[in-house]
């Protein structure tokens, strides 16, 4: 196989038919890649690599810097393999290979929360309900608008790239972000969400509902971390 036989073409451009199929394959592979990530956290929360990658972490912030590290590296891997059109095994290697780096990213935080923390299995539920109230909204406005939302691009962009910097540089000088900081985060995210659900269908091809997928999924992971974070503070 190769370009030639794939049909290129912005999923937009394509009948009705065919471009409510995309869509709806595209928020399967979301869903099984959630419900994938569920599944691996569940048994890494039931071994001794949680609770070792949260006594890692406690110690140290460049213990996170390792982590976060390692993570935006093979986050990089998986977004170039989803890209791969030609080759559909490695697309779904790739989704749910994102779906096991945010399983291990998230261990030590759920590990407290679950196992440290006092009824913190009420504010993971609670911050899991929020962000999927959240993304159904953002994913209802985004698809009902006629507001081009190209606009974003550059501010989600640079939004996450200073986000990264003021991360690391807490990490580095022992520094707290504060609550501030996380709601900027998750209103950067939303603006995220936004702009991708309508990129995927005005500028994806039908082929890459896996890679339309994984970037949703990133975007829902990263919005459910920083509301875990407020959800964690109100509940204190």
């Amino acid at each position: 196989m190769s370009y030639s036989d794939v049909d290129l073409r912005p999923a937009i451009q394509l009948d009705e038919t065919t471009r409510g199929d995309f869509v709806v394959r595209v928020y399967q592979h979301l869903l099984g890649a959630i419900v994938a990530f569920a599944g691996i956290e569940a048994v890494l929360l039931n071994t001794p690599f949680a609770e070792g990658m949260y006594k890692f972490v406690r110690g140290s912030g460049f213990s996170w810097l390792l982590i976060l590290g390692g993570f935006m590296v093979g986050q990089w891997i998986v977004a170039n393999a989803a890209a791969d059109l030609l080759n559909p095994q490695r697309q779904y290697a790739a989704l749910f290979g994102s779906a096991g780096l945010y399983a291990i990213l998230f261990a030590p935080v759920l590990h407290y929360f679950f196992r440290v923390a006092d009824d913190g299995a009420t504010s993971v539920a609670a911050a899991g309900l929020i962000t999927a109230v959240a993304f159904a909204g953002l994913t209802i406005v985004a698809v009902v608008t006629r507001k081009d939302l190209s606009f974003l691009r550059p501010i989600v962009m640079y939004g996450f790239v200073a986000a990264l910097a003021l991360i690391v540089g807490a990490i580095v000088f022992g520094l707290s972000l504060g609550v501030w900081f996380s709601v900027g985060m998750v209103a950067l995210t939303g603006a995220a969400i936004l702009y991708q659900t309508q990129a995927i269908i005005r500028e994806f091809p039908v082929a890459a509902h896996v890679a339309g997928a994984l970037a949703l999924f990133s975007s829902v992971m990263t919005l459910f971390w920083y509301i875990l974070q407020l959800v964690g503070v109100a509940r204190d």
